[in-house]
Parts: C-alpha cells; structure tokens; sequence
C-alpha cells in the first residue's frame, strides 16, 4: 500500500478543543529509590473544521505533563470527512488489540460512546454516531484506532475518482 504524505496542518489558525482523556502515575526503579512521573494522554480538535489530533505527554507534575501532550496533539492534526450530522458508512478503526466500531446514526440520537472514543468524536464535531469498543481497553489503543477509523472515512467523490467512475455512476 502506498503512504502519502500528508501537508501539516496549521494549529494556529484552529479553534481547538483539548480534553484529557487518561492521566497515569509512573514510576521508575533506580539505585536510589523510586521515580514518580505523569503520563497524559490528550486529543484536541477543532469541531468546526473537522480537524481532530491526540498527543501524549510525561513529566514531574501533572500540569505539565498535559501541556506537554497538547503540543504533540498540535503536531498531529489530521481532517476528517463527515456529513453535515454524521458519518457516512459504518468503518472499523483498528490499532494494536483495540478495534472501534464507528455506524452512522440518524438526527437526535447524540453521540452514543464512552471514554476514549467520546472524547475523540466530539473532539471532530460529530453530533450523532453509534459506536462500539471492541477488544483492548487500553485508552492509548482505543483513541489510536478511532483516529484509525475515522481516516477510513471517504466521501463520495473520493471513492468514484478512486474507482475511475462518475459520481452518478457510483449511486
């Protein structure tokens, strides 16, 4: 499969959202004792722009392990193709042992997810979807493979120029 490069986006001209979504005390064993340090994971989003990125960051103190793991979410903004209310077909995210059900939901049913999956859809701006988490737990897996399925998301005109059809023809 081929990889392509995608063009950084710009977070200065966002209006980005950020929400933490796990906080977790590590340790490291050395000769003297014991090393406390914060791990964040973070995603911000921008809902208006359909722009949605997840960052993770570690220091001595929690404060500063969130800042830290905004600015790589900065970093690592992707856009995201949706409808005006919700996706456009089911897709499965995939990353490590974590698998996400992403399914297309009709107006007024809100965003039926939990933990890490909720942050990340309302971080994009999608007011209705139905998901579901499959396998690993893992917080860090589960946002990675949401973030997976939603680049799995293509538009109409996107399929029928990958298909060499019109968009008529692809119905």
């Amino acid at each position: 499969m081929s990889t392509t490069i995608a063009k950084r986006i710009d977070a200065n001209s966002l209006n980005l959202k950020e929400q933490v979504v796990s906080i977790n005390r590590v340790t490291k064993v050395v000769k003297g004792g014991k090393n406390m340090s914060f791990s964040a994971l973070v995603v911000v989003g921008d809902p208006g722009a359909r722009i949605v990125g997840f960052g993770t960051g570690k220091a001595k103190e929690v404060p500063a392990a969130i800042k830290k793991g905004i600015e790589a979410a900065k970093k690592n903004l992707r856009r995201v193709h949706v409808l005006a209310t919700t996706i456009q077909h089911p897709v499965v995210g995939v990353f490590g042992a974590g698998r996400v059900l992403l399914k297309p939901a009709p107006a007024g049913t809100g965003v039926i997810a939990g933990g890490p999956v909720r942050a990340v859809i309302q971080a994009v701006g999608i007011p209705n979807v139905l998901t579901k988490s499959l396998g690993s737990h893992n917080p860090h897996n589960v946002v990675k493979a949401t973030i997976d399925a939603l680049e799995k998301l293509r538009d109409k005109a996107e399929t029928a120029e990958l298909r060499g059809l019109t968009i008529e023809k692809l119905g």
